[in-house]
C-alpha cells in the first residue's frame, strides 16, 4: 500500500481541523464586531462567547483529543510498513466518523447523536492500534 493512501485520510482529518480553526476565528471576531461580546469578558477564556462560538470552538477542541492518537498510529504504521486494506478501511472509518460527530457539535449539538459518532470513533482507533500492535507484534 502506498503511503499516499494512508495519508489521505491523516490529510482529510488535519483538514478538518483547520476548518473549524479558521470558522472558530471567523465566529468569535464576527461576535467581537457585532458588539456581542467585549473581548475583556473572554480575555481569559471563561466562556461568554455567543452560542454559536461556542459550539464551534468545542468541535475544534475535540479534534486535539482523540485525534493525536490517530495521527500516532498512522505514522508507526507508516514507519512499521505494516498498513494493509483493513488498516486503510479503518482510518477512513475513524475520519467518517470524526466528520459526523463534528457536524453534529457544530449543527443540532444533539448528544444522542455525538455521543454514538464519538464512541465509534473511539472504537475504531481502538481497533486500528490492535491491527498495528498484531502486525508489529506477530
Amino acid at each position: 500500500m502506498s503511503h499516499a493512501s494512508l495519508l489521505a485520510p491523516v490529510f482529510v482529518q488535519v483538514a478538518m481541523t483547520f476548518i473549524l480553526l479558521f470558522w472558530m476565528g471567523r465566529e468569535r471576531y464576527a461576535a467581537i464586531a457585532r458588539k456581542e461580546i467585549d473581548v475583556q469578558d473572554v480575555v481569559f477564556g471563561d466562556g461568554k462567547w455567543p452560542k454559536k462560538a461556542r459550539q464551534v470552538a468545542a468541535s475544534f477542541h475535540n479534534q486535539l483529543e482523540i485525534p493525536p492518537l490517530f495521527y500516532l498510529v498512522s505514522v508507526l504504521a507508516l514507519i512499521a510498513e505494516t498498513a494493509g486494506p483493513a488498516f486503510l478501511a479503518l482510518a477512513w472509518a475513524f475520519v467518517i466518523s470524526r466528520i459526523a460527530h463534528m457536524a453534529i457539535h457544530v449543527t443540532s449539538n444533539d448528544v444522542k447523536l455525538r455521543g454514538p459518532a464519538y464512541v465509534i470513533g473511539v472504537f475504531v482507533l481502538m481497533a486500528m492500534w490492535v491491527d498495528l500492535g498484531f502486525s508489529v507484534i506477530f
